[in-house]
């Protein structure tokens, strides 16, 4: 963080009660694809839940991502911006995407596109949804016309405490931990 703040948002790496959190609400899915590794703070709550073939770990720091291939050989690790990575994503099944980006200290211009091709993502593949943190009390970053946030809990026992969000298209709705339409009728 300190040779490069714009790119990493945090001096410490997440608290196991925030990557337990983080895990927590990606459940459900079948592919989770998990921005800003890192050093596998987070990945390894991943890897636990979900198992390997099901989750993809993308750093774009060269050291951090050849830490993560190491520590997780069985891992599919990619050293790649997100952008590239989700542009180019194929799969069928419902999607998760975790991010540890740190949206609101990247220069505006990259949190622009960011937050864009993470839209992308989420309406080119159906019930899918976005896990973020944040160590501000607010969301992560303005919700896109068409989706909405949620607060999904508070983690006091990380260092700073962080807030867990998760964005989702505005006509889905979570019940019991499971994406179901709701009719536009209702809301």
């Amino acid at each position: 963080m300190l040779r490069d703040p714009s790119t990493t948002g945090a001096l410490l790496p997440s608290s196991p009660f925030l990557a337990k959190a983080m895990a927590e609400a990606s459940s459900g899915s079948g592919t989770v694809v998990e921005l800003g590794a890192g050093t596998g703070a987070i990945t390894r709550a991943l890897l636990a839940k979900h198992g390997a073939p099901h989750l993809i770990a993308v750093e774009i720091n060269p050291e951090l991502a050849l830490g993560l291939k190491k520590r997780f050989p069985e891992l599919d690790v990619r050293q790649a911006p997100a952008q590239d990575v989700l542009a180019g994503l194929q799969t069928n099944k419902k999607l998760v995407v975790v991010s540890s980006l740190p949206f609101r200290s990247l220069p505006a211009e990259v949190s622009a596109e960011l937050q864009a091709s993470l839209v992308a993502t989420l309406e080119r593949h159906a019930g899918s949804w976005l896990v973020q943190f944040t160590y501000q009390p607010r969301k992560p970053f303005e919700a896109p016309v068409g989706f909405r946030w949620q607060h999904h809990g508070m983690v006091w026992r990380n260092v700073p405490p962080a807030g867990v969000w998760v964005l989702r298209r505005s006509d889905e709705q979570v019940f019991r931990g499971e994406s179901r339409a709701v009719s536009r009728s209702l809301g």
